[in-house]
């Protein structure tokens, strides 16, 4: 048994020696045949080629547009403050926050109670007050009657004591007549000294009374503003914000019951950086008043304006500057929204607009040149905004640029181009004319789906309708429906 298994595994190491020795034959005999046959070689291997979307570098003015964030501010808000304490017995209609109120519109009424009796007071005072001026101008002619007397009684004693001086000079008279006449004038010009100061003092008394009558009207003036503060009014049409105040509510003096905003004198505050900033000054160093475009994102509303000031000093741990720009006309913003600010700046001359995936990371671009190969080029980058980039750089203009880099793209690279024409065609769907019996066919087709929605079956059919159909629609209607 021993000797047959080793005589089949000689007979099978036999066989496949055997059959590794005929292989390597026909191989060597395959190689002599084609060596004696004097073939040509293989076909070379082609130089491979991407795809890339080119665009055309076009010179010429950009006004480039910075995107910042600001907030909304009111330029007219007003703080509506009791000017008195009292009691708030009356309230407007819809006096709530977002009222809409007019100029001069009665907002608040405070008890006038003590107002008018400290108003009807200041009139009895001033009447009292005019009462003793006409006294006092009474007394005032008695006493120039009182004067006149006097100084007449005066003018007749010293005539008296003139005669009887005369008549004691001639020998006539006696001197103790001229002693008793001369006693009679100095007690005349006594008495007129005395009506004097009788006058003096009645003249200040009218004095006295003009002043007590001018500070009384100042009072009664007083008074009536007191009285007219318990009314507190709109100064401008605008909207109410914070109301605070209720009817029955006592309040204080200069307590703050509601704030009146004038929603049609809006403006934005926003914060820039340096460098930002930089670029909208003049050689002067003032803000030009670039305009802006400011946008509530998530409704969508728009609103247009110009730069107008900017802050006179940086806050404590700020950078930047910050804005201000006016608003024109802004309905639909409210102060305080967080918006979107877009701002023109000054145009810049000779720069081109790149897509922003057109930029390499060393500031290149790769360029069309002979035989479609790719070239690579410094340019200066000017402005990054949205997708896009503006840039200046000798000897691009009009020359194409790849729009999209990618890591198989390089300089010496030859590319298939892809030009925006190019793209906009392959991308636009093919119009097929129909014969009258397909588009029966189609039509009929649709009007029997039952499972089609009633406007995608009325979109279909209106587009059926027309001279010339979309042929992927035609396609579809067919390989759905076994056609």
């Amino acid at each position: 048994m021993r000797f047959f298994g080793r005589s089949l595994l000689a007979v099978f190491l036999l066989a496949l020696t055997l059959g590794v020795l005929a292989l390597a034959g026909q191989t060597l005999v395959g190689a002599l045949q084609a060596r004696l046959a004097g073939g040509e070689a293989g076909p070379a291997a082609r130089e491979r080629e991407f795809t890339a979307a080119v665009v055309t570098a076009t010179v010429g003015p950009v006004v480039p547009v910075m995107t910042a964030f600001g907030e909304v501010r009111s330029t007219r808000t007003l703080e509506l403050r009791s000017p008195r304490p009292g009691t708030v017995i009356w309230l407007a209609d819809g006096f709530e926050d977002g009222a809409v109120v007019s100029a001069g519109q009665v907002l608040v009424r405070l008890d006038p109670a003590d107002a008018m009796a400290a108003r009807d007071l200041a009139l009895s005072d001033l009447a009292r007050v005019k009462a003793e001026v006409a006294e006092a101008t009474r007394a005032l002619a008695l006493a120039r009657d009182e004067l006149a007397a006097a100084q007449k009684q005066a003018s007749l004693r010293a005539q008296a004591l003139a005669r009887q001086s005369d008549l004691a000079t001639r020998g006539v008279g006696s001197a103790a007549a001229v002693e008793t006449a001369a006693l009679a004038a100095a007690s005349e010009d006594q008495a007129v000294l005395a009506r004097r100061q009788a006058l003096s003092q009645a003249e200040s008394r009218v004095d006295l009374a003009a002043t007590a009558v001018a500070r009384q009207q100042i009072t009664l003036a007083e008074a009536g503003r007191a009285l007219a503060q318990t009314e507190i009014r709109a100064e401008f049409d605008g909207l109410l914000n914070a109301v605070t105040a209720v009817a029955g509510g006592v309040v204080g003096g200069n307590e703050r019951l509601a704030e009146l905003i004038d929603p049609a004198s809006l403006e934005v505050s926003l914060r820039l950086s340096t460098a930002q900033f930089a670029r909208l000054i003049d050689g002067s160093g003032q803000l030009v008043p670039a305009p802006v475009r400011v946008a509530l994102d998530a409704a969508g509303v728009v609103a247009k304006g110009r730069l107008v000031r900017v802050a006179a000093a940086v806050a404590a741990g700020q950078t930047g500057r910050l804005v201000y720009g006016a608003l024109d006309a802004a309905p639909g913003f409210r102060p305080g929204d967080f918006v979107t600010v877009r701002i023109d700046e000054p145009a810049l001359d000779g720069v081109i607009v790149l897509p922003a995936t057109a930029l390499g990371p060393r500031g290149t671009v790769l360029v069309l040149a002979a035989d479609d190969r790719l070239e690579e080029l410094a340019v200066d980058l000017l402005r990054r905004q949205d997708d896009q980039v503006i840039v200046r750089a000798a000897g691009l203009a009009g020359r194409e640029v790849v729009a999209e880099r990618s890591p198989l793209l390089g300089a010496g690279i030859r590319i298939r181009p892809v030009r925006p024409e190019a793209a906009a065609a392959s991308s636009a769907p093919a119009l097929v004319a129909l014969s009258p019996e397909r588009r029966a066919a189609l039509v009929a087709r649709v009007m029997a789906n039952a499972q089609m929605p009633a406007e995608v079956r009325a979109r279909v059919l209106d587009q059926l309708a027309q001279e010339r159909v979309p042929a992927p629609l035609i396609a579809r209607l067919e390989t759905r429906m076994g056609g």
